[in-house]
């Protein structure tokens, strides 16, 4: 198998879009994340996976504490400024500092999470964070990521 024989099936992978943030000396720090999963209940946990390179990852591990944004169908342009390079992700949009973590108030999900382990995963690390705090904002189809490209879920309808 080839690493391009990879990509091509996990592009057909639907998963959700979400902005995990942390914060370091008093800054705001963002990324575009589609690797986050649900882990468990009982303790509620959740899974982020992070490039090796990224700087968030670095922060997050220095602080211990991430949060995770989970955007709606609307909120394609959100994903798209988070997943760039640019410094000033975070100028001229809405958020506010929640449980001392960059949220955005216009994602329809919150979790602020304490960072229980980190593994090593290839070129990514697999952060496993515990849910301290979780807030539904509103019921707004999620945004998904699937066939390189942004969308939602709609119900499946079978062809009589």
């Amino acid at each position: 198998m080839t690493e391009q024989d990879f990509r091509d099936l996990m592009a057909g992978v639907c998963a959700p879009v979400t902005v995990v943030t942390a914060a370091e000396g008093g800054a705001p720090h963002g990324s575009t994340v589609s690797a986050f999963a649900s882990l468990s209940l009982r303790p509620p946990m959740v899974s982020v996976a992070l490039d090796h390179g990224s700087g968030l990852l670095a922060r997050i591990l220095t602080t211990g504490r991430f949060g995770v944004n989970v955007l709606g169908a609307e909120q394609e342009e959100l994903a798209l400024r988070f997943a760039g390079r640019s410094a000033g992700r975070f100028d001229r949009i809405r958020w506010e500092y929640d449980h001392g973590l960059p949220r955005l108030p216009d994602a329809p999900g919150w979790l602020v999470c304490e960072l229980t382990s980190a593994v090593e995963g290839g070129d990514h690390r697999l952060l496993l964070g515990t849910v301290v705090h979780a807030r539904t904002a509103t019921a707004a189809p999620p945004l998904v990521y699937g066939h390189r490209t942004f969308g939602t879920h709609s119900a499946f309808t079978p062809v009589a």
